[in-house]
Parts: structure tokens; sequence; C-alpha cells
């Protein structure tokens, strides 16, 4: 239903599809099966205030992309060396899943092209934000957020930073992705490293 909503973008050299590990892979693997389209993987991790993990004063993503909350890091106090600490041990272990889950594949370039970027769902939309704003940094041709299922509130939030939001099922009242799926079974790193190899061998660019 997803690849149905983007089929303009099908069979498009400039076309790029980025999934977020680990439930955004399989959405985002059949999706670039049906565009024709190359897939790879765009991780994020969450830079939390100490002491409020939960709490983002930032995040990091894969092409070595630091992303702050200058008003957050204010109002908590934040000093540059507690920000320093956790950038380091985010950034450890978002190259530990890259390596995972891509091995020495190198990164996608993503200047110029028309990305989309694909979860299995979007709930509050806070790590699909800073995905996206991640990726503006790195100044695609165009940004499209794509999505099975999200909440209306959260894709009209994603459109400041995207050019497009595609959401197949926006339901309302919104309580949780599984909503809309009938099978949500959890992704394993196996999965998702066999899938993006998958994608590898069968994309005809």
């Amino acid at each position: 239903m997803l690849a149905n909503a983007l089929r303009d973008y099908a069979n498009r050299q400039d076309v790029l599809i980025l999934a977020l590990p680990r439930g955004g892979v399989p959405v985002g693997y059949e999706v670039a099966k049906a565009l024709n389209a190359p897939l790879d993987i765009f991780l994020v991790r969450k830079l939390g205030v100490p002491g409020g993990e939960e709490l983002a004063m930032g995040a990091i993503a894969s092409g070595d992309i630091k992303v702050l909350n200058e008003e957050v890091i204010r109002m908590e106090g934040v000093s540059d060396r507690d920000i320093e600490s956790v950038y380091a041990k985010e950034r450890e272990e978002l190259r530990r899943r890259e390596l995972a889950y891509r091995g020495n594949a190198a990164p996608p370039q993503i200047r110029d092209k028309t990305v989309i970027l694909v979860d299995d769902g979007i709930a509050t939309g806070s790590t699909m934000r800073a995905a996206a704003t991640a990726l503006r940094r790195q100044r695609p041709c165009k940004l499209i957020v794509a999505v099975p299922t999200a909440p209306r509130s959260s894709c009209a939030a994603l459109r400041s930073l995207a050019d497009e939001v595609v959401a197949v099922m926006t339901p309302e009242p919104f309580f949780a992705v599984s909503q809309s799926y009938e099978i949500f079974g959890q992704t394993s790193d196996g999965e998702v490293r066999e899938l993006f190899e998958l994608s590898k061998r069968t994309f005809k660019a």
C-alpha cells in the first residue's frame, strides 16, 4: 500500500530509499523492490539528558551528523563535558549497529538525491524528526517521509522538515503503530542485515 502511494517515484535514477532500523527495514525493502530503487539504512541515536535520558537534548545519525537542541541544553543546564560524554557513548553504539547492519558498505550519497525516508510507522515522531533534520544537512534534492501509519498531528509537525509526508493510514484516535498491522513482530538484527544484503543483490540500476 505504501509503495503504491509512492509509485510516481518508480524507476528513477535519483531516488534512494532510506529505512530506519529495525522495523522500518522490512517496509523499506518492499518499497524499494516495488519502486526499483536502492535501499540503504539510516541510523539515528537519541542524545538523552544525563539523569533524565528520556528527554532528548539532540541526536546523532548515520554520516557523522550531530544535531543539538540548544533550548533543552540550556534549560537543563547540561555542560559541554556532559554533552561530549553522551555523544561519545552514543556514537560508539551507532557505529556498532552500522557495522552489524551494513558491514563495510560505503555510506550512501545523499546530496542531490530524492530521498524517501521509511519507517514502520510514527507515534510521537521524535525519531523521524531527528532523522529528517540530520538528512537535511546533507542536502538532498527532495526529502519524503513515508510510513504505513501515523497520527495526523505527527504528520503535520513533520511537514516543516520534509517536502512531502506520506502516511497510508492515519487512524483517529491513534493508540499505537501496531494497531494498523495484522502481524507486528519484532525485527531482528539478522533480518535487517539479510534484507539489506538482498536488496543490494536484487536492485537493478
